[in-house]
């Protein structure tokens, strides 16, 4: 069962891996029995759909129609607190879930609508992510929801709103139900992008005290004015409503708690269940006054979010350590709470976020999404609004969590900065080194003077708190809620190798006609021709999301978010309203193959128009046989300068394409009123975007995954993972601010980073990441051997967590091709 010699140095995680599979007992469980318990009943359970909340969502909305949006979003969120069905878990001490007991995901018509009845029969038997649903709960998709969406969702108008030019680049079909992977659009997957909620708000007030806001807001306003009566009345009258409908369904939890007290014989049991009845009768109406409440008041915060919409990468939860800090600190001082208890609470949340599951209908989100991907970040470290360090004892509880709890839920982000504590380092390379991905790392030495540059005060920047995937929000300052483009741009090179076409769309003219590359006699004409391939799909993204701005209002609205924004009640606007005055709009269009296109052009650069070792007609005739018979020719491709290497060839060529994209985001983000800035985050959407790019002349094979975000192409970076840092920093345009977030993969070797001097290396590398100024990094560290045997006996590796794409999986419940890109990427043995 287990070889050791296959296996030099074993992660912790391998470790505990290996335990099971041994018949041993997790050494942590005797410390986190009850969440243990709880892990245990829905473990490997394939997820359901819960049809409740779009049950109730659709009959408030039948019954309000011409109503203003906010109003009726409201509504309809009161109309599910009153009506959905309340659970309280066995063994749980937080109450609060958006659907069924189990593993669940719910369904958010609005968004998809008009083909949920045909995804409904997709979604048990797809590759990616499946899902599970009764027969009734189908009937009722079916018969009951899918008809009163069809010709109301946001997906039908923007498939219908795109023009042609751009519709072609975009979809695939004339109904927009598949992508081209070409430039992506990403808006319809979710009705906003990655968000962060000021939870602070509400364990400081509640949702009584922000009612009573509204109110006197609601009383302040002039009968007579129009605007007011029109427009500001009825998004007062929605917060109002929601903050009554939060409070619903914290005192139905209550009551249920109740109800299984009375029946409960244990009485350690029943004394819980009295307990929760009270503290959900107290919050989160009022203002918290113990960690336990804080606890369970953020927790209905956060739950009730998912129910109000479906988020990007699922709602995060903020600075953690920060705001629940006074109250560990208090509660500690005053004898209610010990470390131990302290923790088990934090971790009875973990267990309950691992029940929810981010459900994409849509086939083109699920591939996006692979490995019920999720990113409900708690961050954790950084600084203080006052620009001093912010670790604190709970930071150091979170991160002792992720060591020994075996779960890759929350999804943990440790934010970096130049004078960050070597403790708080080394305890961070510690949990890195354990094996489960986590945490991710984000540099404030990068993101707080580009926000400052955008428009932020340096209190909020100090302030940002990771969201989503590698992105960072600035509560009550942030205003943007639009979902960006994934633009393929290994597609672009591959259209100026077929002048305009793709091989996987035949005779299709796609792209501009930018001539028989095989004439080209200069480096300059090649470059040309990717230029004019790269700006007309930057002029796509940026026409398809001038339509999404001003589109999305008119199908979303988001009272309950609103309520939690400074901006949004001091102007009585709705959060998805597309210019909030004060606000800043920060948004991104995506590059999805970099590495791919920089290793391409360095080769074409090097082998055919500086060394002349190929021509261009041999090298496309090798591209047409997928290299068949051509591996001479492969091997020369692969042999030139390679991004990711510290070298300058490849860098500045990657640099001028970044330019390319900062510059054409710096001209044109003004007409759509935001920062439309380009990332480098494909989550795990590189791999379906390869599926529609054919070889290429960095020696890729055709159909084969792209490189992940600013990562080298899988296996080029051959100089150690310092030289990966040096050339992502070479690569980067410093004197524009039209940039975001790049995310970074590296893969250790636990033989690497064994014992103390490995995690100083750890330490030492983590410092000269933030020294550079990169947004991220994350990290793998695991025996490649351990990978390969869970291809091969996927059951006995059930737990085995992996770092994917900003988040952390299950290694099994990947596909083939995403399990075979993580084997593919470079495995560092030195430092």
């Amino acid at each position: 069962m287990r070889n050791p010699e296959c296996c030099e140095v074993m992660t912790p995680h391998e470790q505990r891996l290996f335990d099971k599979m041994e018949g041993k007992e997790d050494r942590f469980r005797a410390a986190h029995g009850r969440v243990f318990t709880i892990l245990e009943s829905f473990e490997g359970l394939r997820p359901r759909i819960d049809v409740e909340r779009a049950k109730y969502f659709t009959e408030s909305m039948r019954a309000t129609e011409g109503q203003p949006l906010v109003l009726r979003w409201a509504k309809a969120m009161k109309h599910i607190a009153e009506n959905i069905t309340v659970y309280i878990d066995d063994h749980q001490l937080l109450a609060g879930r958006a659907g069924a007991q189990g593993r669940y995901g719910i369904l958010y018509p609005e968004l998809d609508g008009d083909f949920l009845g045909l995804a409904i029969e997709d979604l048990p038997k797809r590759t990616e992510s499946p899902f599970t649903i009764t027969p009734e709960d189908a009937r009722v998709v079916v018969e009951e929801i899918a008809p009163f969406w069809k010709g109301k969702t946001y997906h039908e108008s923007l498939n219908l709103a795109l023009p042609a030019d751009v519709h072609k680049l975009t979809y695939d079909d004339p109904e927009g139900l598949h992508s081209r992977f070409i430039v992506n659009e990403t808006s319809s997957f979710r009705s906003s992008i990655q968000w962060v909620h000021d939870y602070e708000k509400v364990l400081k007030k509640g949702f009584g005290g922000l009612k009573q806001e509204a109110l006197e807001k609601m009383a302040a306003l002039d009968p007579l004015s129009p605007a007011d009566n029109c427009e500001k009345r009825p998004f007062l009258e929605a917060v109002t409503i929601v903050c009554d409908a939060m409070v619903v369904w914290a005192k139905r939890h209550a009551a249920l708690a109740r109800e299984k007290a009375a029946v409960e014989a244990d009485a350690t049991r029943k004394a819980e269940l009295l307990t929760m009845a009270d503290i959900c009768e107290r919050v989160p109406e009022h203002p918290a006054r113990t960690f336990r409440e804080a606890v369970q008041s953020q927790w209905f915060t956060q739950m009730f979010s998912r129910i109000e919409q479906k988020t990007g990468t699922i709602v995060s939860n903020g600075r953690m350590d920060q705001y629940f800090y006074p109250f560990y600190q208090k509660d500690l001082a005053e004898g209610r709470l010990t470390e131990d208890s302290a923790l088990e609470l934090i971790e009875c949340m973990w267990v309950g976020m691992a029940q929810f599951i981010d459900l994409y209908i849509s086939p083109t989100g699920g591939a996006f999404n692979e490995g019920y991907a999720h990113w409900e970040a708690v961050t954790v470290g950084g600084q203080t609004p006052e620009g001093n360090d912010a670790t604190n004892d709970l930071t150091y509880l979170f991160l002792k969590s992720k060591r020994e709890f075996p779960l890759h839920y929350p999804d943990l982000a440790a934010r970096i900065h130049s004078r960050a504590p070597e403790r708080y380092l080394w305890e961070v390379a510690e949990t890195i080194k354990d094996g489960s991905g986590f945490p991710k790392l984000i540099n404030d030495e990068e993101i707080v003077p580009l926000y400052v540059s955008k428009g932020a005060t340096f209190e909020e920047a100090y302030d940002y708190a990771v969201s989503g995937c590698t992105e960072a929000r600035m509560p009550n300052r942030d205003t943007y809620t639009s979902g960006g483009a994934y633009i393929n741009f290994a597609a672009a090179l591959e259209m100026v190798l077929y002048n305009g076409r793709m091989k996987k769309y035949g005779e299709a003219d796609l792209g501009e006609h930018t001539g028989d590359p095989r004439e080209f006699k200069t480096w300059d004409d090649l470059w040309n021709a990717y230029v004019a391939q790269h700006r007309l799909f930057l002029k796509t993204a940026f026409m398809q999301q001038h339509i999404i701005n001003n589109l999305r209002a008119r199908h979303f609205a988001q009272p309950m978010g609103s309520t939690l924004h400074d901006l949004c009640m001091k102007h009585c606007l709705d959060l998805h309203t597309p210019q909030i005055p004060e606000g800043i709009n920060l948004g991104y269009f995506e590059y999805i193959g970099y590495g791919t296109v920089v290793d391409s052009l360095a080769a074409l650069k090097k082998v055919v128009f500086e060394d002349g070792a190929l021509t261009m007609a041999q090298v496309i005739e090798a591209l047409e046989c997928n290299f068949e018979g051509k591996e001479d020719v492969r091997q020369i491709l692969k042999n030139a300068p390679c991004y990711g290497n510290n070298d300058d060839y490849a860098d500045a060529i990657a640099r001028d394409i970044d330019r390319l994209s900062v510059e054409y985001g710096a001209r044109y983000s003004k007409d759509l009123g935001m920062h439309n800035d380009v990332r480098y985050v494909p989550f795990t959407s590189h791999v379906p975007f390869g599926k529609v790019v054919s070889a290429t002349p960095n020696g890729r094979k055709a159909w084969s995954p792209l490189s992940d975000g600013s990562s080298a192409s899988h296996g080029a970076d051959v100089n150690g993972p310092t030289a990966v840092l040096l050339s992502n920093f070479s690569s980067k345009n410093y004197g524009y601010r039209s940039r975001a977030a790049r995310m970074l993969n590296i893969k250790f070797t636990p033989k690497c980073l064994e014992g103390e001097d490995g995690t100083q290396k750890l330490v030492s590398f983590i410092r000269t990441f933030c020294d550079l100024k990169l947004w991220h990094v994350q990290f793998n560290v695991i025996n490649r051997e351990t990978l390969l045997a869970a291809q091969r006996d996927p059951e006995k590796y059930r737990n085995l967590i992996v770092r994917i794409a900003g988040y952390s999986a299950y290694f099994v419940d990947l596909s083939p091709d995403l399990q075979n890109d993580l084997i593919a990427r470079t495995e560092h043995g030195t430092m």
